[in-house]
């Protein structure tokens, strides 16, 4: 009987074991490629914009999802960006272009995210602002014009120029004209928690940039020990411009961010 009983405690205790072993590996995450993208438009533009790069990566095979945040203040523009990570069916790269950038170094947090990529994009620190680093690196586009109810926008007539240099002027014309007005809270709203300490980042620096400055941008990628890429004569509309530079470091991040 007490050998019936030590076989059968034996039994139990190698069961355990072996359940505990399968709950571990369903727990840890999977290596290698990851293929899901979540791209997150800046300030003044919508999710259309990323077309040319979202063609690219779904041609590659890449499960692609755009964010269309209402640029109506942080706190909910980071809950549109983690609605959309929450449908991710696993681990995903998060890609920021301009004021994007701090979304996603908001809620790349999230669980689901594998790694960062900042299209011209920022990056800010603990305690930082857009508003704070901008004067500390000055653009050298002109003035915002803001509304009575505190949103801003680009001059319509300054946009082509200072946004979007290298795209068509007709196409660039249109944009101004489709621009998304974003509250002005959103630029002097503090930076908690950033993701890119934690997670691996992709960094692509446009060098003709009047938006964000190319050196400010510079600091973001060297501050977070990202890859970086620079693109000469891009303009801050470089996601448009150089979709197969964005697509391409967008790749690179999920070849590598699980490596």
């Amino acid at each position: 009987m007490k050998i019936r009983h030590a076989t059968l405690l034996l039994s139990l205790i190698a069961s355990a074991f072996i359940s505990a072993g399968a709950m571990a590996q369903q727990t840890q995450p999977a290596k290698g490629p990851v293929k899901n993208i979540v791209l997150v438009h800046g300030a003044f533009v919508g999710g259309s914009g990323w077309r040319p790069v979202y063609d690219i990566l779904t041609k590659d095979g890449y499960n692609v999802t755009l964010v269309q945040e209402p640029l109506t203040s942080f706190a909910e523009d980071v809950t549109a960006t983690k609605r959309i990570l929450d449908r991710q069916d696993g681990p995903a790269i998060l890609v920021g272009h301009s004021y994007g950038g701090a979304i996603i170094t908001s809620a790349g947090n999230d669980s689901h995210v594998a790694g960062l990529v900042y299209i011209a994009a920022h990056a800010l620190d603990t305690g930082e602002t857009e508003v704070g680093n901008g004067k500390k690196f000055p653009n050298s586009a002109r003035p915002l014009v803001k509304t009575p109810d505190g949103f801003l926008f680009l001059d319509p007539a300054n946009y082509p120029a200072d946004f979007a240099a290298d795209l068509p002027l007709k196409q660039a014309q249109f944009e101004a004209r489709a621009q998304m007005p974003t509250s002005a809270t959103v630029f002097s709203t503090a930076m908690t928690d950033p993701a890119w300490k934690v997670k691996p980042s992709w960094y692509m620096v446009a060098k003709s940039d009047k938006i964000i400055n190319p050196d400010l941008e510079r600091m973001y990628a060297a501050r977070a020990h990202s890859h970086t890429v620079e693109i000469t004569g891009a303009s801050h509309s470089v996601y448009e411009s150089h979709p197969k530079e964005v697509a391409a470091l967008i790749e690179q991040a999920a070849e590598h961010a699980q490596d």
